[in-house]
């Protein structure tokens, strides 16, 4: 018996690799892409690219004379696969530990997020580098205005976003003024920001007056950029309603405004406040516009509408490009890496809110 279930088991297994084949091939072609690359000098990159398409050819060859060419070619499409999804996920990692590398020291600093540059000169700096002083100096200011001037740019977007999409969706119809707003809107989702920057300036320029830069007008910059994302996030989640809805809606009586409020809207809300959510963490990393709109300040401004404002990316620009102290850069570059890790966490908050909102408010399946 013990014997017919071992032929058996041969009978199945035959002409097939063995699981821990991968694993042999990957510590071969790490050994081996090591030694190769300690011929012609050693660096972690090299090792990595060499040992893959080691990698590849090892598995694919051995599948290909034990297993038949019809395997072979499935284990290299999976290792090409595999390769091209770890290909984009190296910058990404690359990013998040250079930034978590260099900008931990400047964000555990005492007083880093509660203080601005307000009276920080290159005295300090020079202390600090010289003499192994605390590195003053904060992204208060920064962090303030990054967060009136989106907040005030998602004020002026999400309206506008979310009524355009509705025209689109249940007025529009395929009419001229809908083709029209189209493909504005495409137009609008591929210009650069700096042109976004420029054209909120000259608006002002016209209503105001030369040389008006504060936050509204970064603001208004900003929602150039965020309206398109928003119409084309908002139109796509008010296709998705099915019609039934509305129909229902319509035999009941119900007016066509208080359907698309009552029914479709809230139908729509998950998907409709995620792509939202995502176009705030879209513009909230833009320097190009916030530059030629609100120039930049070291002190805490709160007023939105009236002089100059500072944001993270201006922030880390600027004191990358024009440290406090030019001799001794490095008290700037820490406070540069430290307003990066911090704009990084609100990305990524922003992302999770995002998902956590769409969780949220998604319909309710089930009795």
């Amino acid at each position: 018996m013990t014997a017919t279930v071992v032929r058996k088991r041969s009978a199945l297994t035959k002409g097939q690799l063995p699981k821990f084949a991968p694993y042999i091939v990957l510590a071969v072609a790490l050994v081996v892409g090591a030694a190769i690359l300690a011929l012609i000098g050693f660096n972690a990159f090299g090792w990595g690219i060499v040992s893959a398409i080691l990698f590849a050819v090892g598995l694919v060859s051995w599948s290909g004379a034990v297993e038949g060419a019809r395997k072979a070619k499935d284990k290299l499409a999976t290792c090409l696969v595999v390769g091209a999804f770890l290909i984009a996920l190296l910058p990404l990692i690359s990013v998040i530990v250079t930034v978590l590398i260099n900008g931990i020291p400047g964000l555990i600093t005492p007083g880093f997020l509660g203080t601005s540059m307000n009276g920080v000169t290159g005295a300090f700096d020079n202390k600090a580098a010289e003499e192994g002083a605390p590195v003053l100096g904060g992204i208060y200011h920064a962090l303030m205005g990054t967060i009136q001037i989106t907040l005030l740019a998602t004020v002026i977007s999400v309206p506008v976003g979310l009524l355009t999409s509705i025209y689109l969706v249940e007025y529009g119809n395929d009419r001229p003024l809908a083709r029209a707003i189209t493909f504005f809107v495409d137009v609008m989702t591929g210009i650069p920001s700096i042109v976004a920057g420029l054209f909120a300036a000259a608006f002002f320029f016209a209503i105001v007056g030369p040389g008006t830069k504060t936050g509204a007008v970064a603001a208004v910059a900003l929602s150039v950029l965020m309206i398109p994302v928003v119409v084309r996030s908002s139109e796509e989640m008010l296709k998705i309603v099915p019609n039934e809805l509305r129909e229902a809606s319509y035999a009941l009586g119900v007016r066509k405004w208080r359907t698309i409020t009552k029914v479709v809207i809230p139908t729509a809300i998950s998907g409709i406040a995620s792509g939202v959510t995502l176009a705030i963490a879209r513009v909230i990393g833009e320097t190009a516009p916030i530059l030629v709109t609100a120039g930049f300040a070291t002190t805490i401004n709160n007023n939105v509408f009236g002089g100059w404002m500072a944001s993270l990316p201006t922030f880390i620009y600027t004191q990358i490009l024009n440290p406090t102290s030019p001799s001794n850069p490095g008290p700037s570059d820490q406070r540069a890496w430290g307003a990066a890790l911090v704009l990084i966490i609100l990305v990524m908050l922003l992302n999770l809110g995002a998902r956590l909102i769409a969780r949220m408010f998604a319909p309710k399946t089930g009795r």
